[in-house]
């Protein structure tokens, strides 16, 4: 009888999830809370916007220990970040934010409308914010985007225009009715509503 094991790859599959762990200003863990679903900071200029959501999965079920980060430009189109070397008079203002999913699969960030960005080749994109999924069963995260509704650059957008005509709704934040600016944004993982999402 041979004791000799079978060659070949050892499947992957998750661990987890853990997320509680990166959700820091719930004040459960003993480090700083360097990172929150409000973004607005009391320098930051600009229109404040609340996304908020839901999260499901291929069922249509809502995922309740999802986690999202989000990052984006100013209101100016200008990063939080050394490669963008432009004057930054919002010192304060990171771009960036991280929320978990509550039972309902619901979350929340509230921020400032993010001003237009140029892409490698310098043609201006609609303002959006860059979306980062952590959730049970997935072994890479996923990646998408927010465009807000009503935008008249959502039209030249090129990256929009890489999606299909049919699917670009399911990168669109609608506006919710009323005179607060708040965006609504499901997300789905799967299925026929299936959110499209980016390689990286």
């Amino acid at each position: 009888m041979s004791t000799t094991k079978p060659q070949g790859i050892t499947p992957s599959q998750t661990v987890g999830p853990f997320f509680a762990y990166g959700l820091t200003p719930t004040g459960q863990y003993e480090w700083n809370d360097a990172f929150t679903n409000n973004l607005v900071t009391s320098d930051a200029t600009g229109e404040r916007i609340r996304i908020e959501g839901r999260v499901f999965d291929g069922d249509g079920k809502p995922v309740p220990d999802c986690m999202l980060e989000i990052w984006q430009a100013d209101a100016q189109g200008r990063f939080a970040d050394p490669k963008d070397n432009r004057a930054l008079p919002n010192s304060k203002f990171r771009g960036f934010g991280r929320c978990g999913t509550g039972a309902n699969g619901e979350y929340a960030f509230d921020t400032i409308k993010p001003g237009q960005v140029p892409d490698p080749d310098g043609k201006p994109q609609a303002p959006h914010i860059l979306v980062t999924i952590f959730a049970r069963g997935m072994i890479l995260h996923n990646y998408t985007r927010i465009y807000l509704d009503g935008e008249a650059s959502n039209a030249a957008d090129p990256v929009l225009a890489l999606v299909p005509t049919e699917r670009r709704a399911t990168l669109i934040a609608k506006r919710v009715p009323g005179g607060n600016a708040v965006y609504h944004f499901d997300i789905h993982l799967q299925g026929n509503d299936e959110t499209v999402f980016f390689d990286v």
